[in-house]
């Protein structure tokens, strides 16, 4: 175990743009964890919890996105955010055993598309991720279901899923995360964990500006969680 893991952040370009990425290099990790954070784009958001992951000896990979104003991505921005963690896995994800993407909110929706998925937005255009399916497995922490309500949009997702989600989150509710799970677990091994005093944001160690947490002790929450992905990936 890694007492002490230090994030780093470099710079990477990605077509005409350059965006960060916060890395947390475990000595000797020969897991990885792909991190998407969600609408807000901030992985440092998370950032206890990510390095909550790294003690256990699993390097991190997180990159940056722009904060999104709307909450219903458009079919550029959901391709733009799943090809900078394409040139993200690309450029530090490749010395390990095995890679596990892991995302809250808007996140998990394009690690599903890294997948394999084909997301809608909400005017009905089909987004889907042309280039390799990268993820070993995922680690999915309040996802919204409303991208792949579309027929067999989720049909070749075929690896472990896990599903995280709070019983009083407003955002996306639990019956999303059930959805999903009934759909995935027809060609996809995992299951859905629902937490019971957690919202939508009990999975950020920073919460958004005037978003009250109904979590008792979101940090110790955090930190328990952290250990239960790291013993899915292992």
């Amino acid at each position: 175990m890694n007492d002490s893991i230090r994030p780093e952040t470099l710079q990477l370009s990605n077509a005409d743009s350059e965006f960060d990425v916060t890395l947390f290099r475990a000595k000797d990790a020969t897991e990885c964890i792909l991190f998407a954070s969600g609408l807000g784009g901030n992985p440092l958001r998370h950032l206890e919890f990510l390095q909550g992951i790294a003690r256990q000896g699993i390097s991190v990979i997180a990159p940056h996105f722009e904060l999104l104003s709307s909450p219903f991505p458009v079919k550029a921005e959901l391709l733009e955010r799943v090809q900078r963690l394409d040139v993200t896995a690309a450029e530090f994800c490749t010395n390990y055993r095995s890679l596990t993407g892991v995302g809250h909110s808007l996140g998990t929706v394009i690690l599903l598309m890294q997948a394999g998925a084909i997301a809608s937005t909400r005017a009905r255009e089909e987004v889907a991720f042309n280039g390799k399916k990268i993820p070993d497995r995922l680690v999915l922490l309040a996802p919204p279901a409303d991208f792949f309500r579309a027929p067999r949009s989720l049909n070749s997702v075929r690896i472990p899923v896990e599903i995280w989600m709070g019983a009083m989150d407003k955002v996306t509710p639990p019956s999303q995360a059930i959805f999903l799970n009934e759909l995935l677990k027809e060609h996809a091994g995992g299951g859905v964990h629902i937490i019971e005093d957690a919202g939508h944001f009990t999975f950020m160690n920073t919460l958004p500006p005037q978003v009250i947490d109904p979590h008792p002790s979101r940090n110790e929450f955090l930190q328990w969680l952290a250990g239960k992905v790291s013993q899915f990936i292992a």
